[in-house]
């Protein structure tokens, strides 16, 4: 069936192209993903841009409440972040948080400073946001008042936040964290690990997960093979079995609050004005096949709050 090799894609950590297309065609509005990545050949499945909208305006939406909660008196740590833009977009919104963090592997940072030195709409922003004289910048990392980029390994929660604290993140701070496909590259050992510490290394946090989510049935067990088929595992699809078990893992990793939505319930959560104009910018020919894909994806967040800030009220 080629919704499921389709349905590949949205494993990926940086699945630019697909975003790309669907901004294009008028999903959401990001005007700086042009900057990172080309305009894509071939049109994409309706599924798979739903599927991104989906994705993409939940966890914005989590993230929104949160610095609302917060009254932008945080910061954010986005983990695994590629070529994503938020920074860029929450800057046009006024609602930039005390610091920006992006981390991922050094290959995908040199990429991404490369082009943001390069494109005057993304530094432009960066500098005007900064103040002082302290600003960094070099093949591997950037370092502003305001916006980070750093070369970690994330399974190496050491020398994470040795970097993390180079660049001023401050553990006082009430902290977001976001990793979309990322843990589930990990190995259950090496995801708890990075739980583990984020859930005791700040006073007040939230962790956003986007990632897979009933594997075990057969539409699960399809698109596993067909990974593997292309040499790409998947080391922590154990924790991915159920919701459940995307709540247990968050809970027993010291984090005191966990919910779990898949992305059917996430879509209808979302403002419905706005769904049904996406809806009419494609025809959707079966829509069993989107319900099949979206419940195989969830997002899942958890807070842990010593501040008592109410974050453990955050939800769609």
């Amino acid at each position: 069936m080629a919704l499921f090799a389709n349905s590949l894609f949205l494993l990926l950590p940086h699945p630019n192209a697909f975003v790309r297309f669907a901004v294009t065609i008028g999903y959401w509005k990001d005007p700086y993903i042009q900057y990172f990545v080309r305009q894509a050949k071939e049109r994409k499945a309706p599924e798979i841009n739903r599927g991104y909208y989906a994705r993409v305006h939940g966890v914005g939406q989590l993230l929104k409440t949160f610095l609302k909660e917060t009254e932008c008196n945080c910061q954010i740590i986005n983990l695994g972040a590629g070529m994503d833009t938020m920074f860029w977009r929450l800057k046009d919104e006024n609602l930039l948080p005390k610091k920006y963090f992006e981390v991922d592997f050094p290959m995908i940072v040199a990429r991404k400073i490369y082009t943001i030195k390069s494109k005057p709409p993304l530094s432009k922003p960066i500098m005007e946001s900064h103040s002082g004289e302290s600003f960094l910048i070099d093949a591997h990392s950037l370092d502003s008042n305001r916006y980070s980029i750093l070369a970690a390994d994330l399974r190496d929660t050491a020398e994470l936040e040795k970097k993390l604290k180079t660049f001023n993140m401050d553990t006082q701070l009430p902290t977001l964290l976001i990793a979309e496909c990322v843990l589930v590259y990990m190995t259950p050992p090496q995801s708890a690990s990075l739980l583990k510490w984020a859930a005791n290394t700040f006073q007040a946090a939230m962790f956003i997960n986007y990632e897979q989510v009933n594997m075990a049935d057969r539409f699960g067990q399809i698109m596993i093979e067909n990974l593997q088929r292309r040499q790409c595992s998947l080391a922590g699809v154990e924790a991915c079995k159920s919701l459940d078990s995307q709540r247990e893992r968050l809970l027993l990793n010291g984090w005191e609050t966990a919910n779990a939505f898949d992305m059917m319930k996430v879509y209808s959560c979302l403002p419905q004005a706005d769904v049904r104009r996406i809806e009419g910018l494609e025809f959707l020919d079966e829509k069993e096949l989107l319900e099949q894909l979206m419940q195989h994806y969830c997002i899942c967040w958890a807070t842990k709050d010593r501040c008592n800030l109410g974050l453990s009220s955050i939800t769609f």
